[in-house]
């Protein structure tokens, strides 16, 4: 694993750099009216070994192709950066990657959440490091301060396929590797709830390149070094991704609706349902103390496996669609929330950017406290960037 230790000159050098790159965001419902957010509002199972989906759009310049590994993520040369995002948004829910990253110094691979006003939950894998993965949290694009990342022990997640997901409730952010909890942030942690991530996101997968030639020196040095492309191409393959729709605990969401002047808070978004109505007399609890109320309330407990394409089959409780497949089997998604303490917490946001982009629970892996500089340089895919890049020049 390479070197932690990074000057302060050079992290300092990337956060200033980058800054401009960390709040961006097409529309800010905080700031004006936006269009609304179309709900995914359901379960969905995408199998990317069968090809591509609808449920996933590409960026500008992205081409992937798909082979028996799943979805192929290729760099060649450092300007590319494929990645692809849901058009539909979660509001709460929980999320299952299945992923092998990209090898090489300087190459990025990524799973993100991310709200237009700038909430966001990631993970980060860097080419070079063998030994651990990074998971990450914002709100609001909030760049003040530098204490809200963590570094999790895994072996060569650029040599073999592992499980890394996200659960997210209105209370807390969990994430897991393998079905083990190795981190956990609660709502009151994040500045009293003001950067706790709440509004509906989107899902963002990408590989990209921080050790570009023309990358901040702190960059490269938190990417691990300068990325030699005579070792291209540099490969991550996508291999499936188990998305669930909590949707503040309302069935059948169609819309998330942002109030006017919204505060960034969950309770200024109503959730608009199938049937045009909204969830004004609807009770929205969408996370509970214990592993009873968690699965009849806020999370689907019955799911059904259908074509996405083409048809979804509903159930008194949720609807579960596999993508790219054509079989239809009876499924089961009860997650159960876990009692363990968390192996890390942080509490603050640091920053974002957005260019391009189980259920049982043992007890939670060892994980390390950050030191090294996040320092995401692709504009507008994560805000693991200057937080990282300030918490390593304070303790430097």
């Amino acid at each position: 694993m390479f070197s932690k230790l990074l000057s302060t000159t050079a992290v300092v050098l990337a956060a200033t750099q980058m800054v401009s790159a960390q709040t961006f965001t097409a529309c800010n419902p905080m700031e004006k009216k936006c269009p609304d957010n179309d709900a995914l509002g359901t379960t969905v199972t995408v199998d990317f070994t069968k090809g591509a989906n609808d449920l996933f759009k590409s960026a500008d310049g992205t081409t992937l192709t798909y082979d028996g590994n799943g979805a192929v993520f290729t760099i060649n040369k450092e300007t590319e950066a494929p990645t692809i995002f849901s058009e539909k948004y979660i509001f709460f829910g929980k999320i299952d990657l299945e992923v092998q990253a990209a090898p090489g110094t300087g190459v990025v691979t990524s799973f993100v959440l991310q709200s237009d006003d700038l909430d966001e939950i990631d993970w980060e894998w860097l080419g070079g490091d063998k030994a651990q993965v990074q998971s990450n949290y914002f709100g609001k694009g909030d760049t003040t301060t530098y204490d809200r990342g963590a570094y999790h022990p895994i072996d060569n997640p650029q040599d073999s396929v592992h499980t890394y997901s996200i659960d997210w409730t209105k209370d807390y952010v969990r994430w897991f590797i393998n079905g083990n909890q190795v981190r956990e942030l609660k709502y009151a942690d994040a500045k009293g709830g003001t950067r706790f991530p709440q509004t509906p996101m989107q899902i963002k997968l990408g590989t990209w390149v921080a050790g570009r030639s023309d990358a901040p020196e702190g960059t490269v040095q938190w990417a691990g070094g300068k990325t030699d492309f005579s070792q291209a191409p540099f490969i991550a393959h996508y291999k499936s991704i188990k998305i669930t729709d909590y949707s503040n605990g309302v069935q059948n969401a169609d819309k998330y609706v942002w109030a006017d002047g919204s505060d960034g808070s969950y309770q200024s978004i109503k959730v608009i349902t199938g049937d045009g109505s909204d969830d004004s007399d609807t009770t929205t609890t969408t996370s509970a103390t214990s592993a009873t109320s968690t699965a009849s309330t806020a999370k689907p407990t019955k799911s059904v496996t259908s074509d996405a394409t083409s048809s979804t089959k509903t159930s008194t409780k949720t609807t579960e669609t596999t993508l790219s497949t054509s079989t239809v089997s009876p499924t089961s998604s009860a997650p159960v929330s876990s009692s363990s303490s968390p192996a890390s917490e942080s509490a603050t946001p640091t920053g974002n950017d957005d260019a391009a982009a189980s259920s049982g629970i043992s007890a939670p892996a060892e994980t390390t406290a950050p030191v090294q500089t996040d320092a995401a340089l692709k504009t507008g895919f994560s805000g693991a960037a200057l937080g990282a890049c300030l918490l390593a020049a304070f303790l430097l």
